[in-house]
């Protein structure tokens, strides 16, 4: 489908979380840490209780951590919606440029990556 709209580059923006073929313990754990940073990042950032936050936290990330964790095949689907977290600093969040790609994190953890693609023809 990509192909046939013949684009001169593709930009990906993937989650930097490995959760889709590991076992489910390994799976709840790396869901924790992920989610344990995502959760720091917006209470660092965001003044507690704003409807933003609550908003991030009860329609983005809780619905995704129940669907990370509970759902497989088909039922899984993915709500990632954070491009408000880009607009608050922190000096904890990191850029960092790797492999082509720039890594969005929070401390230690890698949160999002991005990169572009150039299109063969």
């Amino acid at each position: 489908m990509v192909r046939s709209l013949s684009p001169k580059v593709i930009t990906l923006v993937e989650q930097e979380s490995t959760t889709n073929t590991t076992p489910f313990l390994t799976k709840f754990i790396k869901t924790l840490e992920y989610y344990l940073a995502m959760f720091e990042s917006i209470d660092e950032t965001m003044p507690r209780h704003r409807r933003e936050q609550i908003n991030v936290e009860q329609h983005c990330l809780a619905r995704d951590i129940v669907n990370v964790i509970a759902c497989e095949g088909k039922e899984r689907v993915e709500h990632h919606e954070l491009f408000g977290l880009l607009k608050c600093y922190s000096k904890h969040y990191t850029l960092v440029e790797k492999d082509g790609a720039m890594l969005l994190g929070w401390k230690d953890q890698n949160l999002i990556s991005a990169s572009a693609w150039c299109c063969d023809g």
